[in-house]
């Protein structure tokens, strides 16, 4: 038995999360069909991180154990050959150690949200990012995204649904910076409760458009309720971009 590391992008906008699920097309289930396809294996794919409906990944991580020892460029391009037509690609495949576990293993999760903040209607972006056509205050998002920077409860910026034990996570990175139209929202911590990513962007929106301040944010933070913090925002700008171990 030998075990890989593969490293994955997808286009998200056309399933419904990464987690196999009933009568809903998932990419789980689209890699292990491939998977089975190439070898003959029925296996279960373990992943990094479990993105949801319409969420994207430019490095989500996941490991496979195969019967036999094939070489990781045969493995990748043999995978690939079998997810077509899907927007779903093995970028990189590696021979790892038996107790690697792309989930368990993990050190540090890499986030990224994209909003285009222009009038216009996204056109290449459409699905890709989210149009806000009011004009943000990247410096006033950035500032007060540094609140939530650390080691806190984030109950407020949690769903409702969320099934981890604890809401307090430590947050290493939370900046905002903008290129013409385009803002970029940098999130990275070793672990993510469900939707924070998505919640923190939708309050820091708020603040942008001048609707919330700095004070809100904390504010916020300090409820520890979910009803205190600001909306969840789409997730078509969101991508799962890098996982470190």
């Amino acid at each position: 038995m030998t075990r890989y590391k593969l490293t994955i992008e997808y286009d998200g906008g056309a399933f419904f999360g990464w987690q196999r699920q009933s009568g809903q097309i998932s990419v789980q289930e689209i890699m292990e069909a491939a998977i089975r396809n190439f070898c003959g294996q029925d296996i279960t794919i373990f992943a990094a991180g479990r993105t949801d409906a319409r969420v994207h990944a430019q490095g989500q991580v996941a490991h496979i154990d195969l019967d036999r020892q094939t070489m990781p460029h045969e493995v990748m391009s043999a995978i690939n050959a079998h997810l077509r037509p899907h927007l779903v690609a093995v970028v990189k495949a590696e021979i790892v150690a038996d107790d690697f576990d792309a989930r368990r293993s993990a050190k540090q999760r890499h986030y990224r949200y994209r909003i285009v903040n222009r009038r216009a209607p996204l056109t290449v972006d459409h699905g890709r990012a989210w149009l806000v056509s009011v004009a943000l205050d990247t410096d006033a998002m950035h500032d007060a995204g540094q609140l939530l920077v650390g080691h806190h409860d984030f109950t407020s910026f949690r769903a409702s649904v969320c099934q981890a034990l604890s809401p307090v996570k430590t947050l290493h990175r939370l900046d905002v910076s903008r290129r013409d139209d385009e803002i970029v929202i940098e999130a990275t911590a070793r672990s993510f409760l469900h939707h924070q990513v998505r919640n923190m962007v939708g309050t820091l929106k708020l603040v942008g458009e001048g609707n919330w301040t700095s004070r809100d944010v904390a504010d916020a933070l300090a409820a520890r309720d979910r009803a205190k913090g600001g909306p969840t925002a789409p997730p078509d700008g969101l991508y799962l971009m890098q996982v470190d171990y």
